[in-house]
């Protein structure tokens, strides 16, 4: 696998940090404005059978994230501020699975320091909110909160959104200057943000970028709330990007405007989200791309998440989800003629299960299983066990 194939796995990596359930335990509120919580996740994670080699990798990641009321600590009114630092150190386990979609949402190409989000969000009226500054697209947009357990980066982004942009678009692990505007009633949301094409933040190699010449990712969502979650969305680019060829993210001289769509539904199968007894949440994702500035043409996510499956351990939780990326014509009939012929697709099916051990510590053992890794018949289906270790402190 090349390094270009794995910059495309890393790509897919989406902000599920942020949307796994915070392990601290609520208190009630001291009227301090400002708050302050920290999420240290550690992981070990190898291939057992099959891939392209057998062995274990550590990696960790660590979260400082910093909130302001505003309207309360400078009488700013509707006024909030975040701040956010990511610190990603440790190994590369794709490099022994040899996934296209990757294993494990805190892998980074490169180990950096850096702000991960620092923005401020305006409320405009009663219904409306704008927020600009270094954001994260997944943590509003191609979102699922049932899909938040799972280690897998292709259920943070879908793996064809993912996997464009000359730097990748705003996701983990790089985030971009954007403007987001958001109108929510008690049942409907819609919102829509303009990011800058070149993901880049305070600490990366090259920072953020201001010269604006790769243009813009224009992304919208649209949906409905209940006792679930039905959504559309829509994404593009601005300016033409590079077609892309096998076996890796390889520029060509061919640009097309890269663009897609999707789909999200949740729907609570049992109990439901604030009670107390167990709850079963299901989730189903589609998406579409062009195909021609991605190796892929779409894909679909799909699982189950279990809250509280044991009554003794009220902060327990199994998931089980499967998805697969669907490579395009267009990368698959560029893939050298010396090289063995590409399938159509990857699928990885992931099982996982956390627990709290000790207040604000949990750990969570978790089994993939990679079909057709990297859609390549060379490399044998991989089986992939791990284990990850999550500590929470919040200031509240």
């Amino acid at each position: 696998m090349t390094n270009m194939m794995r910059k495309a796995a890393m790509l897919s990596m989406a902000g599920a940090i942020f949307a796994a359930p915070a392990l601290a335990q609520d208190t009630e509120p001291t009227g301090n404005p400002f708050t302050i919580k920290a999420l240290y996740k550690a992981d070990v994670m190898g291939v057992a059978d099959g891939g392209i080699a057998r062995g274990a990798r550590f990696l960790d990641n660590i979260d400082v994230i910093a909130d302001a009321d505003l309207d309360a600590a400078l009488r700013w009114k509707r006024a909030t501020a975040h701040l956010s630092l990511l610190n990603n150190l440790g190994g590369k386990p794709n490099d022994l699975a040899g996934s296209i979609q990757g294993i494990d949402n805190i892998e980074v190409a490169d180990r950096r320091l850096k702000i991960y989000e620092a923005w401020l969000e305006q409320g405009l009226g009663e219904h409306v909110t704008v927020k600009t500054g270094l954001y994260d697209v997944n943590s509003e947009f191609y979102q699922n909160d049932a899909a938040g357990l799972l280690i897998s980066p292709m259920f943070g982004v879908g793996s064809e959104l993912a996997a464009t942009g000359t730097n990748g678009p705003a996701i983990f692990p790089s985030t971009a200057l954007a403007v987001r505007l958001r109108a929510t009633t008690e049942t409907m949301y819609g919102a829509v943000a303009v990011v800058n094409a070149k993901a880049g933040t305070i600490g990366d190699e090259d920072g953020v970028d201001l010269s604006g010449r790769a243009g813009a990712l224009l992304i919208a969502e649209a949906g409905w709330t209940g006792r679930g979650k039905l959504a559309v969305g829509a994404w593009r680019y601005t300016r033409r990007q590079p077609g892309v060829v096998p076996p890796g993210i390889t520029q060509t001289d061919e640009t097309h405007f890269s663009h897609g769509v999707y789909l999200l539904a949740e729907q609570d199968l049992i109990g439901t989200a604030d009670g107390d007894d167990t709850h079963v949440v299901g989730f189903l994702r589609l998406g579409l791309s062009d195909g021609r500035t991605t190796p892929f043409r779409g894909g679909w996510q799909s699982g189950v998440l279990w809250e509280r499956p044991f009554d003794a351990r009220p902060e327990s939780a199994l998931s089980f989800g499967a998805g697969n990326g669907a490579l395009s014509r267009y990368y698959r009939i560029g893939n050298p003629s010396e090289l063995p012929a590409l399938g159509g697709s990857e699928t990885i099916f992931e099982l996982t299960y956390s627990d709290e051990i000790v207040k604000g510590i949990s750990v969570q053992p978790d089994i993939q299983y990679v079909m057709n890794p990297s859609a390549d018949s060379t490399v044998d289906d991989a089986l992939v066990l791990g284990m990850r270790l999550t500590i929470g402190w919040s200031s509240h």
